[in-house]
């Protein structure tokens, strides 16, 4: 977002049942599968689904995993999305390859610590990270809404609360700013994928309470029934990867702000932790989150970089939008002393080289609880770093 006061701005989600999130989920789950067995794995996986097929692609390193045992772990991710149809389905029905072969040597090399030398970043690239006071995860309303409404009906799917909806779904939330903050939804969006039991009245009565149970009611009172649409094209009974094909990393705007700050293009689906398009990321949605809880900033973009086989970020900015006392070189300066960008410290202190990422694979990497499992550590406080920021220099 810019610095305009008055505008509507509008963000989408996906559910775990959206092919591309399906990949995402079966992607992640090849990361964590590696650093269980071995915290310094290397993994760089990409997935492919589709009707009845599932291709695995990328570079490993790490504890020789057997092809059976893999092939088990990606039949339990299709089940627990719940995907049990004639056109896909964890059932032996969908065939699944496995072409993971050894990473690069020269990669490794100018990856790898050794001596003196520090963990250098998995490759080139620019990330960012992004904080507000929207919500009270510090996340922008539309997005944080939108994941709300997937969120809640995947769980009542699942529990059998909410019947005749299947995994496949999209929500999409527009909202009207005044003076730079959330005044009231204008329209709302969800497709989802159905049973051929019910019809499109029946759908729209399905999922319209998971607006009301997801959005303050404050942001409510002004819309009408015209501006929820439900399944605007009709009949959604074909869906999922055999309805569309599935890849990992192309929901990245999805995965992080929706839209409202800008993204390094890099995805983080099935990259373990040395990959910086991933471990940066979340380290620069680390410390904008601390700037803002900070009361630094009611909004603040941090933009890292870095050369591939180099620890040391080649730049670190900061920009507070014109919502901080302090200049942004005087915050920028903060966040530097506080926080540590290179790799080998982001995975230090956030603990990334566990297996933490399959969690991640929908509903957003950021604005999630932190988990007693270690899951989502990049959204934990830690109150002697805000101290430490809000000192003065």
């Amino acid at each position: 977002m810019n610095n305009l006061k008055n505008f509507l701005f509008t963000s989408e989600s996906v559910s775990e049942g959206h092919p591309d999130k399906v990949s995402d989920r079966i992607s992640d789950m090849v990361v964590d599968n590696y650093l269980a067995n071995e915290p310094q794995s290397r993994v760089a996986c990409e997935t492919l689904t589709t009707t009845n097929k599932v291709v695995l692609a990328g570079e490993v390193r790490g504890p020789e995993i057997k092809q059976d045992e893999l092939i088990s772990k990606v039949r339990d991710c299709i089940k627990d999305i719940g995907y049990d149809q004639d056109g896909f389905s964890y059932k032996d029905a969908t065939k699944i390859e496995s072409h993971l072969h050894s990473q690069s040597a020269d990669i490794a090399m100018g990856v790898d610590a050794s001596g003196n030398k520090d963990e250098g970043a998995g490759d080139q690239g620019i990330m960012f990270g992004y904080a507000c006071d929207e919500t009270d995860v510090l996340m922008p309303a539309p997005i944080h809404y939108s994941h709300k409404i997937l969120r809640l009906m995947a769980e009542d799917r699942k529990s059998g609360k909410l019947k005749n909806i299947e995994p496949d779904s999209k929500s999409q939330i527009t909202i009207e700013y005044k003076e730079g903050k959330p005044a009231a939804v204008k329209s709302v969006v969800i497709s989802t994928q159905h049973s051929a039991d019910v019809n499109q009245a029946d759908v729209r009565e399905l999922v319209k309470p998971y607006i009301e149970k997801s959005i303050p009611k404050n942001l409510l009172s002004d819309l009408s029934e015209d501006e929820i649409y439900v399944n605007p094209t009709g009949n959604f009974v074909i869906g999922g990867p055999d309805g569309d094909a599935g890849l990992t990393g192309r929901k990245i705007i999805v995965d992080t702000y929706g839209g409202a700050a800008p993204h390094g293009g890099g995805a983080f689906s099935g990259k373990d932790p040395s990959k910086v398009d991933r471990s940066a990321a979340y380290a620069s949605r680390w410390a904008a989150k601390h700037v803002v809880a900070a009361g630094l900033a009611s909004r603040c973009e941090i933009q890292l970089a870095y050369v591939i086989g180099v620890a040391e970020p080649v730049s670190v900015r900061v920009e507070t939008f014109g919502t901080s006392s302090l200049s942004e070189l005087e915050v920028a300066t903060r966040v530097k002393n506080v926080f540590d960008f290179r790799p080998g410290a982001i995975a230090r202190d956030l603990k990334l080289q566990s297996p933490i990422y399959s969690i991640t694979a929908a509903g957003g990497h950021f604005g999630r609880a932190p988990t007693d499992n270690g899951e989502f550590p990049w959204e934990r406080i830690d109150e002697n770093r805000i101290q430490a920021l809000q000192l003065t220099q």
